[in-house]
């Protein structure tokens, strides 16, 4: 990045950045020049001229941050530095080449106090990058002549000299010779024979500073003209001493200079600050291109923003402002091989700045069509830098023709800097949120399944301005003889860990559903799954279960948010379902209860994101989720419309409004929300035949009698065979060992179902039978003939359930 810039322009580079990361008041870098134990200064930013004066030549025996940095190979904090107003501070490092120092960087700071590790970390990369520079042309040029330092110090608007032990000038500047000269050389002159230096204080003040060796700062007023001075003395290591000359008097042009140069510097110290403040903010790359927008364009007048990355062999657009989407895709995805100013900056990491149109087609005539269809009149390409890679480009565009300045290029190049470290943190954000996503994306059900007494649809929303994933989830699971399992749950927390639990609780939950337990028995089981895995893992869910065969949903919740039923006349009612601590808090038993649902209905389900925030509690949330619910059916005839029940598309559009109503701002949610809503139907009674057997010999008959019966009435002729052989199995095994009551029932639905029930809780096993034996084989049988089977128990016994697939044409 630093190509084609002068050494001074580098290394105010390296200040600028130095100050933006401390959010300092200024910065100075020293070259050290060992022959005479001293530092000179090199460059200063952010300083007035006075106060740079006073930083001009620090002895490296002075107990000033440079001077204990060089001194001491390390970083330096001192504090309650009296050189800057409002400063608390000054924090510097050695500027080090082969080991040793070659000078120093100082930064100012503000009045937030001591850097902390990170900002140490940083300066010293700063001061690694400035030392390169300084031995390239600033530093041998001060170690052969002191040339370059000369003319540097004498540039100074503040007088400066130096005098021997002798008293005598051994060095003066521009400013020394026009104030104290008057017509006399100065250069081996002694400083108490100079008319103009003999002022009242002044020998007093020298000798006590070369007597006590050390500093001394003071004002005097000179009896001539009465102007007034601020003197520095510092000692030397060749025993003499160093004094610098600050009017500080009235003079209007020179106040008005002054004034306008420290606005100008504080108002650059303070976007540089404000941007750097928003940066460490900026959690995602749009975040950074917002931020720039923000604090760069008014302070340059420019009014468009473009930061473009480079994926592969492309550069993409990230986001912009100023700029239409059409022309965002006309350069978005360039061929880095490709002849453009972003592709060229990224190439050679040096910013491009381009005044006109005509500059830019002169320059790149390849895509000069890029002009026309662009507003912009003026650009500076800035290569965007971080971990010493290219990672991109920034383009900070103007309306109208832009000539730009030396500080301008300068300050454009530092903030580059900024920027592209922001981006490079906001990218690896941005992938590793989006790798989360995905992760919990492929947790929660792809989609949800139509069944003959359900149909559902479902919302997940992650959270706006979240800065992980949460952990929300739902499901919809198939369970024997037609009934459906639903549940919505929540892990409380967000990350990636809280997302990897809800897959393992969601696996759970399905592997604890085909054991057909009640639901507060099965919270029970998750509860200890999620007291496994440590104190500090809790989860809310809510399981229900419903049976279209009765029309009775069984519920039990932990910690979660109520479900809500609505009616086919529109109204909305809340179960008195009876709320357990979440899981991981939750002792068992779980309470639960039952309730009868119309012959259709709707059930919602919700987590905690969807009706509560920050401006909202969650009494508040149901309230409004239950009225926006009610007015939503109503409006759009859902129960009304025969066509629209159970329609997966009426349904998306019911859940489409739900969210709208609550959540109208999702992007600035800081919850995840999932909103499952699912129709129930009842099982036709045209669809369901039992019959009561006896508990002897002859129910096995009376069960074939009966089965060919109903199969022919369901024109299901082709499996009355296969299902005389299941229910002769499991009735004789009941028979033989088990006990009454026992019932036989036929479930018409997706499949042919057949049911036995009896009185025994004994649980029904497959065993491997020999050759001599005459039984054993009845369950082989069975689960041959039937594409599943299973045992369901109950609070007074248990059922053994078989399907069968229909035929075809009878499957719908």
């Amino acid at each position: 990045m630093s190509e084609g810039l002068s050494s001074v322009q580098a290394l105010s580079l390296a200040l600028q950045q130095a100050i933006a990361e401390m959010s300092g008041l200024g910065g100075l870098v020293h070259w050290r020049d060992p022959r005479w134990g001293r530092l000179q200064l090199v460059t200063a930013c952010g300083l007035a001229p006075r106060h740079s004066a006073l930083w001009a030549v620090l002895m490296e025996s002075e107990s000033v941050a440079p001077a204990l940095a060089v001194h001491r190979n390390g970083f330096v904090w001192v504090g309650d530095d009296n050189f800057a107003t409002g400063s608390s501070g000054v924090a510097a490092v050695p500027l080090l080449k082969d080991g040793g120092p070659v000078g120093a960087l100082s930064v100012i700071a503000a009045r937030q106090g001591e850097p902390n590790a990170v900002q140490r970390d940083f300066l010293r990369g700063v001061a690694e990058w400035a030392a390169r520079h300084m031995e390239r042309d600033v530093a041998p040029a001060m170690g052969c002549d002191n040339d370059a330092a000369l003319t540097m110090v004498r540039t100074l608007s503040d007088a400066f000299l130096t005098v021997d032990v002798h008293w005598r000038i051994t060095y003066a500047d521009e400013e020394a010779e026009r104030l104290l000269a008057s017509g006399v050389p100065l250069l081996g002159c002694g400083l108490w024979e100079v008319p103009a230096a003999s002022v009242p204080g002044l020998e007093v003040q020298c000798r006590r500073a070369s007597t006590e060796h050390r500093t001394v700062v003071f004002d005097l007023r000179r009896a001539g003209d009465g102007r007034h001075l601020r003197v520095r003395v510092a000692p030397v290591q060749d025993g003499g001493l160093a004094v610098s000359f600050t009017d500080v008097g009235d003079e209007r042009e020179k106040r008005t200079v002054r004034t306008a140069a420290g606005r100008m510097h504080a108002e650059l110290t303070s976007r540089m600050a404000e941007l750097t403040l928003a940066l460490s903010e900026a959690v995602t790359a749009k975040d950074v291109v917002r931020a720039v927008a923000d604090h760069v364009l008014p302070a340059f007048g420019a009014d468009g923003v473009l930061v473009e990355a480079l994926e592969g062999e492309h550069i993409c657009v990230v986001d912009a402002v100023g700029y239409d989407q059409e022309f965002l895709r006309q350069i978005d995805s360039i061929p880095i091989s490709a002849r453009s100013a972003a592709t060229d900056v990224l190439r050679t990491r040096t910013p491009r700045f381009v005044e006109s149109p005509a500059e830019f087609v002169r320059v790149y005539p390849e895509v000069k069509y890029l002009v026309a269809s662009s507003p912009k009149k003026a650009w500076a390409f800035l290569p965007l830098i971080a971990s010493g890679h290219s990672i991109g480009c920034c383009v900070v565009s103007f309306s109208q023709l832009h000539a730009f300045g030396e500080d301008e290029r300068v300050l454009l190049t530092a903030l580059s800097g900024l920027v592209g470290q922001a981006l490079e943190r906001a990218r690896l954000y941005d992938a590793e949120h989006s790798r989360a996503q995905e992760l919990q994306r492929g947790l929660l059900p792809r989609s949800l399944p139509s069944l003959p007494a359900v149909s559902a649809a479902a919302r997940y929303l992650p959270a706006g301005r979240g800065d992980e994933v949460g952990g929300d989830w739902y499901d919809l699971i198939t369970l024997s003889s037609g009934r459906v399992a639903m549940v919505i749950g929540d892990v409380m927390g967000h990350g990636i860990s809280e997302a990897a639990t809800m897959g393992r609780l969601r696996t759970a939950v399905r592997t604890l559903a085909d054991l057909d337990l009640y639901p507060d028995e099965l919270l029970g089981q998750l509860n200890a799954l999620v007291g496994d895995l440590g104190y500090d893992y809790y989860a809310t869910c809510l399981y229900a279960v419903f049976d279209p065969v009765t029309r009775i949903c069984s519920f039990s919740v932990a910690g979660h948010p109520p479900p809500l039923v609505v009616h086919p006349d529109g109204t909305v009612h809340c179960p008195d379902v009876p709320v357990n601590p979440p899981l991981g808090a939750a002792e068992p038993p779980f309470d639960s209860c039952e309730v009868q649902l119309p012959e259709e209905s709707l059930l919602v389900f919700c987590t905690d994101g969807l009706v509560e925030s920050a401006s909202r509690d969650i009494d508040h949330g149901l309230t409004e989720l239950r009225d926006t619910l009610s007015t939503s059916v109503r409006r759009t005839a859902y129960f009304s419309d025969s066509r629209s029940k159970g329609n997966p598309d009426r349904l998306d559009s019911l859940c489409d409004m739900l969210v709208s109503a609550l959540l109208p701002d999702s992007d600035q949610t800081a919850d995840d929300a999932a909103l499952l809503v699912v129709h129930t139907r009842s099982t036709p009674v045209g669809d369901v035949a039992s019959l009561q057997l006896p508990v002897d010999p002859r129910a096995a008959a009376e069960a074939r009698e009966y089965v060919r019966r109903q199969l022919a009435l369901w024109e299901l002729d082709d499996l009355i065979m296969p299902t005389e052989l299941v229910v002769s199995e499991l009735i004789g095994n009941v028979v033989r060992h088990a006990k009454g009551p026992v019932l036989l029932r036929l479930l018409r639905d997706r499949a042919l179902i057949c049911e036995v029930y009896d009185g025994s809780l004994s649980s029904p096993r497959i065993r491997r039978a020999s050759a001599g034996d005459e039984g054993g084989r009845g369950l082989h049988l069975v689960a041959a003939v039937s594409q599943r089977w299973g045992t369901r128990f109950l609070s007074d016994g248990k059922c053994i359930w078989a399907e069968q697939d229909l035929p075809p044409a009878r499957c719908g």
